[in-house]
């Protein structure tokens, strides 16, 4: 029997895991919420759920996969075969979510090729990102080479692919963010940004505050999608699973809020009105400010392979859960499954990128392709996939096999608020985020 692969110890572990939380949702998604909900207010929310709701979730998630030692489907399996149905959900939520997260990595490496062409006043035309989204070829040629770079570190396994990529690419990363971070902050005005990031303003704390800080910490620290699952299936029994999760929270956290320095107060100083930007602050707003500051080509080229880093780093997590699926439901070899499950998202891709061109007239409930497959993956499919994990261990299998495995290697000193969260804290919050988001889809609410 082929044993199953393994990360070399736990920094390998924590840096891969780190770089599956480190993606598009740090360095695109979050700069961008924090201005939507009104700076310091939300980033207080969002830091009290990563410490309470984001740790027990991943710590559960872990000790999943590393006592089963298989893949989602197999091992919500072995805990009842009536539970299988959530380990299919959380495969058919990272395969959703790979098809228009390549399309987004390809618009990552496009803007990474203009700065390296120097064609910085290019990319500040505001039409320059819709012009391009917009054509039927181009868009997919950069997003099979993302795809085809993912697919050579894939097809590694986890110590000679993922590991190693992620021990290479983890530091840059993080000395670029805080590189550039440090830099914007001495842009003129640039202050006020700060203070809008850190100093929090109750006035603008709302229900959506909660409701998009929580679905912004599954999205950034990969959970319910069954990443930490997979992940933990190849962590040794003599890893810490506590101190490994500490060290996971600490690193995404960090890097998102060095990416929120990065991008707020960069646009306090030049455009303050861009704030409402939205989605659209990364390859619209940014590229402006780029064209405005001293040495804006370099910094812009720097910024954009932070971006190319963090988004393939992350891909590669979300396609290890489809690939390590397919392996063990199929015993097939490493290589097809990997040839299989890139050609896949390459294809699922192909109708999120024509959505913002010829197929532009197709609009599901008001939403292009993309944005559509973005909203079932991650505002309907990924909460009731946690819920549905809450309710299983909380109250139908029992969290005592779980609360051993933890404690071969941990203190568990969080085990009083893994507990809360797990059996009362999160059910009532994800049913109430389901619920929500079900009502938004059929228009009877707004948040």
């Amino acid at each position: 029997m082929k044993t199953r692969d393994n990360f070399s110890g736990k920094i390998g572990f924590v840096l891969a895991a780190a770089g599956s939380a480190v993606g598009l949702g740090n360095i695109w998604r979050f700069p961008y919420l924090v201005a939507k909900y009104g700076g310091g207010i939300f980033l207080l929310v969002y830091l009290i759920l990563v410490l309470t709701f984001g740790y027990s979730i991943m710590t559960l998630e872990i000790a999943i996969g590393r006592n089963t030692g298989l893949s989602p489907v197999g091992a919500y399996r072995k805990f009842g075969k009536r539970h299988v149905w959530v380990g299919w959900l959380t495969v058919l939520i990272p395969f959703l979510i790979s098809g228009y997260y390549s399309v987004i990595g390809g618009w990552v490496l496009k803007y990474l090729m203009v700065y390296v062409q120097n064609l910085t006043s290019s990319a500040a035309n505001s039409a320059f990102f819709t012009e391009f989204t917009a054509r039927p070829v181009e868009p997919i040629v950069y997003q099979s080479v993302f795809i085809f770079i993912s697919a050579v570190i894939l097809i590694g396994g986890v110590k000679s692919g993922i590991e190693r990529a992620s021990k290479v690419l983890m530091p840059i990363l993080v000395v670029l963010s805080v590189l550039i971070a440090v830099y914007t902050l001495t842009l003129p005005g640039a202050m006020n940004g700060v203070k809008y990031i850190l100093i929090p303003d109750f006035s603008n704390f709302g229900f959506e505050t909660i409701v998009g800080a929580l679905g912004q910490m599954f999205y950034s620290m990969s959970l319910a999608m069954g990443i930490m699952i997979t992940f933990g299936s190849y962590l040794s029994k003599k890893d810490d699973i506590e101190k490994s999760v500490k060290n996971v929270e600490i690193f995404d956290t960090f890097i998102a809020i060095i990416a929120t320095f990065m991008v707020v107060p960069a646009v306090f100083a030049f455009d303050p009105e861009q704030l409402n930007q939205g989605a659209g602050l990364m390859f619209i707003t940014l590229p402006k400010v780029f064209n405005q500051v001293p040495f804006g080509t370099f910094i812009g080229g720097a910024f954009f392979v932070l971006v190319a880093f963090a988004a393939l780093t992350s891909y590669i997590s979300i396609q290890e859960v489809l690939i390590s699926s397919v392996c063990d439901l199929f015993k097939m070899k490493r290589v097809w499954s990997v040839i299989i499950c890139v050609v896949a998202s390459c294809l699922l891709g192909i109708p999120a990128s024509l959505g913002f061109g010829v197929w532009d007239n197709i609009q599901i409930l008001g939403n292009s392709i993309l944005d559509f497959a973005d909203l079932i993956a991650n505002s309907l499919l990924l909460p009731v996939a946690a819920l549905a994990t809450c309710i299983i261990f909380g109250w139908s299998v029992g969290l005592k096999q779980i609360e051993d495995e933890i404690m071969l290697t941990s203190e568990f000193k969080r085990k009083k608020i893994f507990k809360v969260v797990i059996k009362y804290v999160g059910p009532v919050f994800l049913a109430i985020i389901v619920l929500t988001n079900i009502l938004q889809f059929a228009g009877i609410v707004s948040i």
